[in-house]
């Protein structure tokens, strides 16, 4: 009886010390991402997840931003940054790879934001004079 006492205690003791180091050193941190379809979060999502020291990827598609769980004794933000920006999105500030960018499927790429002729930015009804927004 004394004996699977002692092997019980060892057990849980071993669960213990297991699981609270397994918890240290986890970081998680948010980036905003250029992904504008669900072809693209799968993409972020897929690749993420076979980089070393990442345990978790979520991107939200509203919001642009990939949640990423990791190992700081594995990787870190510029790390990840950089997996982002080689698939070819934007990663926080940090610009997509060009060559990537330019191999990424239309559904993947930012839609163009059209000029006016006056150089504006707005699409219709601004406080332009130039009448190239009608």
């Amino acid at each position: 009886m004394r004996t699977l006492k002692t092997l019980s205690i060892v057990t849980i003791l071993f669960f213990v010390f297991t699981t609270a180091s397994n918890a240290q050193g986890l970081k998680y941190v948010k980036i905003k991402t250029s992904a504008q379809s669900e072809l693209c979060k799968k993409t972020i999502e897929n690749y993420l997840a076979y980089e070393k020291g990442i345990k978790d990827v979520e991107l939200d598609l509203k919001s642009k931003v990939v949640t990423v769980k990791y190992s700081d004794k594995k990787t870190d933000y510029d790390v990840i940054c950089e997996a982002i920006t080689n698939l070819g999105y934007d990663a926080d500030d940090k610009k997509a790879d060009k060559d990537a960018y330019t191999k990424l499927p239309p559904e993947c790429k930012k839609p163009l934001v059209k000029k006016s002729n006056c150089g504006s930015k707005y699409k219709s009804n601004c406080s332009h004079k130039c009448n190239s927004h009608k």
